[in-house]
């Protein structure tokens, strides 16, 4: 399990989250949207995580040939607006992608202009959520076209691991374990 902190001022912003091993598909059928807000549902469930290797968000830019291909899973695209249509991220790789309400501290900041959609942020201009100290740590995409996802900084946030490694014996076979002529341990406390 881990824990994530704001960089700056070491508050804790969640609590226990076990890792995922992957970033999930985030498909949505219309039907699954809901009713009364259209969002999807959190790309990670509550109580998860997961690390997107990808880059994701601001900075935007025009793609080129030589340098970027454009990410063609369009089950995570950010709805873009005027002025970024078809521009491609070159924002941090390895965010943590976790379901917004096990971060219930953060606070949307003011001001996202272009970037809010009818119905929420599109997490297309950079960290819009802060911890109480203050600091962006996070950029939550909630528009209700896109996906639903709050994207922690990696360089904002830090993790900690809140299970210490369990020691374990390893026996050569049965017998060795029951006589007790095992005990060479690996991992540490």
């Amino acid at each position: 399990m881990t824990v994530f902190y704001c960089a700056k001022c070491s508050t804790q912003l969640t609590g226990d989250l076990e890792k995922l091993p992957e970033v999930p598909d985030a498909y949505v059928a219309d039907s699954e949207r809901d009713p009364e807000t259209r969002l999807a549902p959190s790309t990670v469930p509550m109580g998860r995580y997961a690390i997107d290797p990808k880059p994701w968000g601001a900075p935007f830019v025009r793609p080129s040939a030589h340098v970027l291909e454009p990410d063609t899973s369009q089950n995570r695209a950010l709805l873009m607006p005027p002025g970024l249509t078809g521009a491609v991220s070159t924002g941090p790789r390895n965010s943590v992608i976790v379901h917004p309400k096990d971060v219930p501290s953060l606070r949307l900041a003011d001001g996202l202009g272009i970037h809010s959609g009818c119905c929420g942020p599109l997490g297309t201009g950079g960290r819009n959520m802060a911890c109480g100290c203050g600091t962006l740590v996070a950029t939550l995409a909630a528009d209700c076209l896109g996906p639903h996802e709050l994207h922690l900084d990696p360089i904002r946030v830090y993790a900690h691991d809140t299970e210490p490694r369990a020691a374990r014996i390893i026996c050569a076979n049965e017998a060795d374990s029951a006589g007790g002529r095992c005990g060479r341990r690996l991992g540490g406390g």
